[in-house]
């Protein structure tokens, strides 16, 4: 492994390991989801504005008209995509949440046969039916003696609202190749604090150390510092191994929520988060079924990697 590949590899372990955390910290913050979003975008947009500033990135000519219209598109769609995402971790817990959330890249395979026309292929078909089987077993487990199961499903269904908002931002992602993505993360956050301001609560502002701890750390870390490791890594890093590290960020969101909150799955629970996750990975990294079960991996566009959560 050389050098570049070694490095990647530690940034990528490192975003998605923070990215893991984020429900601990939304949970832990106390205060409603809307104003957690807006302080994430307004502490990510301070942060990523010096971070662009730093590598050049705010001279004038960078941005077209049309690709600005289409990064303040996809900053509507991530921003909404957070609220619906911190919404479900109260309802089906934040392991169940995540795992549901990662149904996302069918949902851009699906999106994109719709409006670019690109081909479903039998291979897609049969991992979008593996999923939909872990859907299947964990929207029949009913979560835990703590939620009921009008709750659950509701967390259920904000997770799978979230997903497809994600579908849709990376859709429009799709056609802002060669923008810099700190710049377009930059919009996001602006477009964001723009949209929630009207609507975020002001009095009171929150009293508690623990309060504004978190929500500085959703905005300088989780949002500034992550995106700087995540899109250091899709340079350095083949297509193939950043998809595969990408599940890294599933895998720890469960454990922190079973360290953090004792939330521990059922079975039937774990055959469909295992299921999701499977399926998710076999779309993309191309694995194809031939005969017996022989794994090919394909190139797969940069944009199906996880952003940001």
């Amino acid at each position: 492994m050389n050098t570049s590949i070694r490095r990647g590899s530690l940034e990528m372990i490192a975003a998605m390991l923070i990215s893991g955390t984020i429900g601990w910290f939304v949970l832990v913050s106390g205060q409603p989801v809307l104003d957690v979003v807006f302080w994430r975008c307004v502490f990510g947009a301070v942060t990523l504005l010096l971070i662009s500033a730093v590598l050049g990135y705010l001279r004038p000519g960078i941005l077209t008209r049309s690709t600005f219209t289409l990064a303040v598109l996809s900053g509507v769609a991530i921003v909404g995509n957070w609220l619906l995402l911190f919404a479900s971790y109260s309802r089906a817990s934040i392991a169940i949440s995540t795992a549901v959330y990662n149904v996302q890249p069918f949902m851009l395979v699906g999106l994109a046969a719709v409006f670019l026309g690109e081909k479903i292929t039998a291979q897609k078909l049969v991992w979008l039916g593996v999923s939909f089987v872990g859907m299947l077993a964990i929207v029949s487990a009913h979560g835990d003696q703590s939620q009921t199961g009008d709750t659950y499903l509701t967390g259920i269904a904000l997770a799978l609202g979230a997903a497809l908002l994600y579908a849709f931002a990376a859709l429009i992602i799709k056609r802002l190749s060669g923008t810099p993505p700190h710049l377009i993360a930059l919009i996001q956050v602006c477009t964001g604090t723009l949209m929630l301001a009207p609507f975020a609560d002001f009095s009171p502002l929150p009293q508690q150390a623990t309060a504004w701890g978190s929500l500085l750390t959703l905005g300088l870390v989780h949002t500034g510092v992550m995106y700087v490791l995540l899109y250091g890594a899709i340079q350095k890093l083949p297509t193939a191994l950043t998809g595969a590290l990408s599940f890294i960020y599933p895998i720890a969101a469960i454990f922190v929520d079973w360290l953090a909150f004792g939330h521990r799955l059922s079975l039937l629970q774990w055959l469909g988060v295992i299921a999701i996750l499977l399926a998710a990975a076999g779309m993309q990294q191309g694995w194809k079924w031939k005969g017996r079960t022989k794994i090919q991996p394909v190139n797969v566009p940069h944009h199906q990697t996880k952003f940001q959560k």
